[in-house]
């Protein structure tokens, strides 16, 4: 009996900490963030937000987790500017692995990407070269050139470095005030989602695996109205 309950606390306690997401912006119906919009209509907290919307070959979730954003964008944000992306303390980060942040106008259907952390997503450098676990916070520019919208569907996702072959991915909804334009960059790379995608397999100590995924590329370009806030 005294087994069984310590395997159930043992669990217990990994689900708890989970793996990696997203706490500001604040992902789409996220219940840990400091702030965050009302629920849509219908909607609820999602607890599970750290788990991999693809995983093994298939798709456990929409890219996004949840198709339906915020009722209204939860930050302005303007081109130009230097923003920063914010995580979870804590978590499985799987010896790092490739991680992007993009942008799309289109409600998702088009991600073009601003800014990517590959091979040691979340530590400082090699883990066999002595890299920490212990990034928990992106800064990055937004592309002065970046166009205004009131709202875009902002987007981090990561290939792990080891294990289980997966996806993660979250979503947050957010203004950006800048002119009305296009913007041209990199697609993001999806992998490890079910079929239709490219697997990239477990690093085994090799960081450049997958890299050819996310050098190049093919190229999107995305459009916005324009929006002053």
């Amino acid at each position: 009996m005294l087994l069984k309950s310590a395997t159930a606390l043992l669990t217990l306690a990994t689900a708890v900490l989970g793996h990696m997401e997203i706490t500001y912006p604040c992902p789409r119906y996220s219940p840990r963030c400091a702030t965050r919009p009302t629920l849509p209509p219908g909607q609820s907290f999602d607890y599970n937000l750290n788990v991999p919307a693809g995983s093994n070959g298939n798709i456990n979730s929409p890219i996004c987790h949840h198709d339906t954003p915020w009722p209204q964008a939860n930050e302005v944000w303007t081109a130009g500017e230097t923003v920063s992306v914010k995580f979870n303390a804590g978590g499985a980060t799987h010896s790092g692995g490739h991680c992007e942040f993009s942008v799309s106008y289109d409600g998702g259907q088009t991600f073009v990407v601003l800014y990517q952390r590959l091979r040691y997503c979340f530590f400082t450098s090699a883990p066999s070269q002595g890299g920490t676990d212990s990034v928990r916070t992106y800064t990055f520019n937004l592309p002065a050139t970046l166009p205004g919208a009131p709202r875009v569907t902002f987007l981090w996702s990561w290939v792990n470095a080891v294990g289980n072959r997966e996806f993660y991915s979250n979503c947050a909804d957010v203004a950006i005030k800048g002119a009305a334009g296009s913007y041209t960059g990199k697609k993001v790379t999806i992998a490890n989602y079910g079929a239709g995608y490219p697997v990239i397999p477990e690093f085994l100590g090799n960081y450049e695996t997958g890299i050819s995924y996310y050098m190049g590329g093919t190229q999107v370009t995305v459009s916005g109205p324009g929006f002053d806030g």
